[in-house]
């Protein structure tokens, strides 16, 4: 028996030792990207994989632009459609959490994530886009260190340079260029606010779409555009 106990300790400390040398992992590549720009993310990896299965020449549409150089309107924007309370906020928003947990205790799987910007970030730069109970777990031990380390500023840069919008495009600066022909700064309001309604399944809509649903989306971000507040 006293075998076993000490087995059994043995184990415990080597997995917690391994939990550990993940999480610090993480953490150094969150402290690099404080100052350094990401190259790619975890998901546009994966879905450059998957463009590549159908042309071995496939490669992803982005250019990383600085904040001051995406329009405030696309800021306002996204905050709007996506994280009314980021700049109040530690990385959570504990009122959409706990709706996205009763939906999906009633659906009996995950189809809400109540997710913020922040832990939408997590998700994006380091994993595929899997929903399941352990990822969401380590995207908020992630989502904890980006609002620890950064500012909320950065936070938003990295996040608008890396999500996707359109089938392989990514970031402001590409979307912009796909959808309008111009340049992440020049988007007006409008555009901004159409761009923001398309972020929740960015490959369904190109940039002739407009179906209702897209129009009223665009219509009630508008309306909360002047209220979202932005670093």
């Amino acid at each position: 028996m006293r075998l076993i106990l000490r087995s059994m300790a043995y184990l415990l400390l080597l997995a917690l030792g391994l939990l550990v040398m993940i999480q610090f992992w993480f953490l150094v590549h969150i402290g690099y990207w404080i100052n350094h720009n990401p190259e790619s993310t975890a998901f546009m990896r994966v879905r450059l994989e998957i463009l590549q299965e159908e042309n071995p020449k496939a490669q992803l549409r982005k250019q990383w632009v600085p904040y001051n150089r995406i329009s405030p309107h696309l800021k306002r924007a996204v905050v709007a459609a996506e994280d009314a309370k980021f700049m109040s906020h530690g990385g959570f928003d504990w009122d959409g959490i706990q709706k996205a947990f009763e939906k999906n205790m009633r659906e009996g799987e995950i189809v809400a994530g109540g997710s913020t910007i922040t832990q939408q970030l997590a998700k994006n730069l380091f994993f595929s886009g899997e929903r399941t109970w352990w990822r969401k777990g380590q995207e908020a031990v992630i989502a904890v260190m980006l609002e620890t380390l950064m500012s909320k500023r950065r936070i938003l840069e990295i996040y608008l340079n890396v999500i996707e919008w359109g089938e392989g495009v990514f970031g402001a600066e590409a979307a912009a260029r796909f959808h309008y022909g111009s340049s992440a700064a020049t988007l007006s309001p409008e555009q901004a606010a159409r761009l923001a309604a398309v972020v929740p399944s960015p490959r369904r809509y190109g940039p002739a779409s407009d179906t209702a649903y897209l129009q009223r989306r665009t219509q009630t971000i508008l309306a909360r555009m002047n209220g979202a507040a932005i670093p």
